[in-house]
């Protein structure tokens, strides 16, 4: 494990119980940061908060007022805000789009879309106040090329990149810097809630022939919240195994 330095920093992983996300709250803190996790699931949150030696605090990241009460929870717990990842999201139904039941489109985007707005529009402010911050979003590299049968999924990760794009430049002033990342797929809980048809299409897309692991995110994106991260910023950066480059 290569050395980041986040010594004094604080910062705070949404969907941080499981997955990617507590992967990288795990590495945040090996590398000296204080971490916030927030999770809608708060008893695993607490669980895993108290194995990983982080903060739990209960959030609904498609609901504003849920994020903005966690969000100053997290701030004052901390003591500062720093760091934000941004991981929390579902996978949604497997439908083609004229399959797609519109409840459903609204539940994917409302999370992994809207959710991501929210988390970043709670601690924009903050970052700005101090003159530092690293957000990270994660997005996916179904947002790049978009997956047969995932159409919700794909435009929201596209709309998080967009967003990324957009936030980075408005706040290219200061020492703030917001990037994400596109991973490929991940055994990881989201798997529970597609096909096995749809993870051996995915499985089949990567020239590595192997699923990302969740420490090799983690990494990327560790490096992505410290302060050496200074120049990058509206930018994407690729975990997809070779499947996407640009």
């Amino acid at each position: 494990m290569n050395a980041i330095d986040l010594d004094g920093r604080a910062g705070i992983v949404t969907g941080g119980a499981q997955g990617i996300g507590r992967a990288v709250a795990e590495r945040l803190i090996a590398s000296g940061a204080r971490v916030a996790i927030l999770d809608r699931d708060a008893a695993l949150a607490e669980a895993t908060a108290a194995e990983i030696g982080a903060t739990a605090i209960s959030a609904d990241v498609a609901d504003w007022d849920s994020v903005a009460a966690a969000v100053d929870a997290a701030h004052k717990a901390l003591g500062s805000l720093d760091i934000a990842v941004f991981s929390a999201g579902i996978a949604g139904a497997n439908a083609t789009v004229a399959d797609y039941p519109v409840e459903e489109w609204r539940r994917v985007i409302d999370i992994d879309l809207t959710g991501i707005f929210h988390c970043c529009k709670a601690v924009i402010p903050a970052m700005r106040a101090q003159d530092y911050g690293r957000i990270v979003n994660i997005a996916s590299v179904a947002g790049k090329e978009g997956n047969p049968n995932a159409g919700a999924y794909s435009a929201a990760k596209a709309g998080v990149i967009a967003l990324t794009k957009s936030l980075g430049k408005e706040n290219a002033d200061l020492d703030i810097s917001v990037n994400c990342v596109t991973p490929a797929a991940a055994r990881t809980a989201i798997f529970d809630q597609i096909t096995q048809e749809h993870i051996d299409y995915m499985l089949s897309k990567i020239p590595r022939g192997r699923f990302l692991e969740v420490s090799e995110a983690a990494a990327m994106i560790a490096w992505m919240c410290s302060a050496e991260c200074g120049f990058t910023t509206g930018a994407t950066f690729d975990l997809s195994g070779g499947r996407a480059t640009y």
